[in-house]
This record gives structure tokens, sequence and C-alpha cells, in this order.
């Protein structure tokens, strides 16, 4: 009964970072007596995924916000309160801003460009000195905040992403081949629309993995962290390989009548191995799936040799029979180096652990 709200996390790591960064600031300008609000908006908007975009993206942001302090300050010493002067500091500032390069420092430029436009003193440089100031903070705050108050670790998000990973390929592998025995062609686009899954998770598995090497360049990290790390890089690169070797198969229109039975149960065995080596932890290939792997080599060869037309130097069109069993020795040859990664990083740990 209490799993469900065991489960559910309300607050997670970068929302408290920015409720303590809106508190810091806000305390800041509280005590000098500054405009809140423009310092708050910016605390809100600059916290980063790691220590190092933050501290990266706060060299911009500076800059940028000056130009839209200064912009918003020039119209509306020209123009005054007025609605096109919002139009014209916004536009310029953006513009201004992507023409320096300064495009991490946009969002927050254009924010204090029109945002401080409502609120002018007499006092015009006053008034740019201290919005400016207030926007300062805001960036200043949260940089800090990000770097020093929980630090991200994506490790553990990474490790559960590539075990999903590993089960969803799985599922997959043995999905397409069946669509090459004739499925539906509801099958085929639902396979299809697993298989974007597919990529889009492993895209973000490798985001994280860029953000957690982004955030070791700030803070310590253990030899072990960094080994275990290497591992599921390794992992994440088979799977990418793993995945191009499934689109091919999709593509690859095999028909249940174009190998004889014997061929079509030596095929099911090795789809069915390789489902098994993914899903298992350490990616261990059994003494059965060579003895299979080297027979469909063998057939594979053999289709080449009596199917594959030739015009003199220059080989036609491959049936889907070979670029089928071809693929799958290629699956193979991914399943062979994971096996070998797995078994490095485990003799790796228990030499460590012996010295």
């Amino acid at each position: 009964m209490l799993r469900p709200f065991k489960d559910f996390n309300l607050l997670g790591g970068r929302t408290i970072k920015t409720g303590v960064s809106v508190f810091i600031t806000a305390l800041i300008c509280g005590f000098f007596n500054f405009p809140i609000i423009f310092a708050v908006i910016t605390a809100i908007v600059t916290i980063e995924h790691t220590a190092a975009d933050s501290i990266k993206k706060a060299m911009v942001r500076f800059p940028a916000s000056a130009i839209g302090a200064l912009l918003a300050t020039s119209f509306y010493a020209l123009l005054g309160k007025e609605a096109i002067t919002y139009a014209l500091a916004a536009m310029l500032t953006i513009a201004i801003c992507h023409k320096l390069k300064l495009d991490d420092g946009i969002i927050v430029a254009a924010i204090t460009a029109t945002a401080m436009i409502p609120e002018f003193q007499d006092h015009y440089f006053v008034s740019f000195i201290t919005r400016l100031g207030t926007t300062s903070i805001g960036i200043i705050v949260s940089t800090f905040v990000n770097f020093f108050l929980m630090p991200p670790n994506y490790f553990p998000v990474i490790d559960k992403i590539i075990y999903d990973l590993f089960s969803h390929t799985s599922q997959l592998t043995t999905r397409i081949i069946s669509i090459n025995k004739g499925e539906s062609n509801e099958n085929t686009r639902n396979i299809s629309r697993s298989y974007r899954q597919l990529t889009a998770r492993l895209e973000k598995a490798f985001q994280l993995s860029q953000y957690q090497r982004e955030e070791w360049k700030y803070h310590r990290h253990t030899i072990e962290q960094m080994r275990a790390f290497q591992l599921s890089q390794k992992k994440l690169a088979a799977l990418q390989q793993i995945t191009y070797h499934l689109g091919n198969l999709q593509y690859a229109r095999v028909q249940p009548d174009d190998f004889n039975t014997k061929e079509r149960t030596l095929l099911k065995e090795i789809v069915e191995s390789f489902a098994e080596t993914l899903e298992n932890q350490d990616h261990k290939i059994s003494e059965a799936q060579y003895e299979k792997v080297e027979k469909l080599d063998n057939l594979f060869w053999r289709w080449k040799e009596l199917h594959v037309e030739y015009s003199g130097n220059f080989k036609h069109q491959l049936p889907p029979q070979t670029i089928l069993m071809y693929e799958l020795l290629c699956f193979h040859d991914v399943l062979e180096e994971l096996e070998r990664i797995s078994v490095k990083y485990k003799e790796t740990v228990i030499s460590s652990d012996s010295t």
C-alpha cells in the first residue's frame, strides 16, 4: 500500500538546488535592498545539469545580461515605457547575443532587458548598475550552489538505463526476426516504434554519460567508480553496434519458405541464444551458441556462392536471406566483444580487491 508513495520522488536534486539558490539570492538582495525579482528569476533559469555547465555558461551569461540591460536602458531613455521599447529591447538583445555567440546567455539577457523596463528609476545609470548587479547575484549564487551542493551523480541512472536497454534489446531481437517470418503490418509498425524507443533511450544514456564525465572534472571520484563508468561506456558502445545491426535486420524481408525446416530451426535457436546472452548479466556465450554460429557461418558462405549474382568484377544486390545471416554473424561478433569486456572488468575488480 505504501509502495506508490515510496516511489514518488517529488523533490529531485536539481529542484532542491533551485530552491536553495532562490533562497540565498533573495536573502542577499534583501540585505542590500536590491530588487529581488530579477535576481530570483535568473537563479531559477541558470541551474544546470552539471557544475561544469554552470561555470561555463556563467561566463557567457554575465556579458549577455550586460548587453540586455544596456539595450533596455537605451531604448527606455529614447522611447519611454512603450510597447515598442519591450519589443526592440528583446529583439536586439537576442540578435546581438546570437551574433556574438553568447547563445547560452540569451534567455537571461532577454529576461533582464524586458523585466527591468517597468521598474526604471530616474537615474538611468543607477538602474543599469542595479539590474546588472541583481542578475549577476542570481548567476553567481546558482553557480556556487550547483558546484558545492549535492553534486549530481548520474551513474546509478546510467546503470539502470543500460540494464533496461539490454532487456529491451533482447526482446526486440526476437521480435525483429519474427518480422522476417511473415508477421502483420501492425506488428511491423510496433517493432519500428519499439526500435525508435530503444535508440532514444540509448541517446539519453550517452547524454547522461557526457554529463557525468563533465561533472568529474570538478569533483573527486574513486578508481572503482571510474572503472565501472568505463565498463558502462563500453557496454553502451556495444549496444550502439547491436542497435545498428537490428536496424538493418528490420529491412531483411525473409519469407518462411526462403529456408528449409533445418535452416529455420537453426536461425530460431541462434536468435534465442542471442536474447539469452543479452539478458545474462555477464553476457556469457554458451558453447552451444558458438556451435550454432559456426553452422550459420557455413550456411552464409554456401548461400553466397549459390545465390549472389556477379557481373564481371561487380556483384549484384545481395538476397535478403544472405543479408539476414550476415547481420546475425556481425551481431554475434559484438556479443563476443561484450563478453570479453565483462570478463576483463570482473578480473580487474577481483585483482584490485585481492591487493
